[in-house]
C-alpha cells in the first residue's frame, strides 16, 4: 500500500528535478504530481525565492533552483534522512 507524500517530500522532489533547470512538464512528471499540485507548489517556491523562472526563448520557460532552494533541499534531505522516510513505513 502506498502512503501519501508529505508537502516537504513533494517540495524536495521538485527541487531535485529543477536543480539543472526544467520545464513545467518535466517537473510535473518527474516529481509525480498533478498539474494543479504543480501550479500550487511552483507558485509557492517562486514567491519564496527557492526557484527562478527563466525565459530561455519564446515561448520557452525553464525553472531553476536558486542558491536558497539548494540550501532548502539539503535541509529537507537531512530531515528525511533523520526520520528515515520510506524505510519504516511512515
Amino acid at each position: 500500500m502506498h502512503r501519501r507524500r508529505s508537502n516537504i517530500e513533494i517540495i524536495g522532489d521538485m527541487l531535485r528535478v529543477g536543480a539543472n533547470g526544467a520545464g513545467k512538464t518535466e517537473i510535473m512528471y518527474s516529481a509525480n504530481m498533478s498539474y494543479s499540485q504543480l501550479q500550487k507548489y511552483l507558485g509557492l517556491l517562486i514567491s519564496q525565492g527557492f526557484i527562478d523562472r527563466l525565459e530561455v526563448g519564446n515561448p520557452v520557460v525553464t525553472y531553476r533552483v536558486t542558491a536558497r532552494g539548494s540550501a532548502l533541499l539539503k535541509s529537507i534531505d537531512s530531515i528525511l534522512e533523520v526520520l528515515e522516510f520510506g524505510d519504516n513505513g511512515f
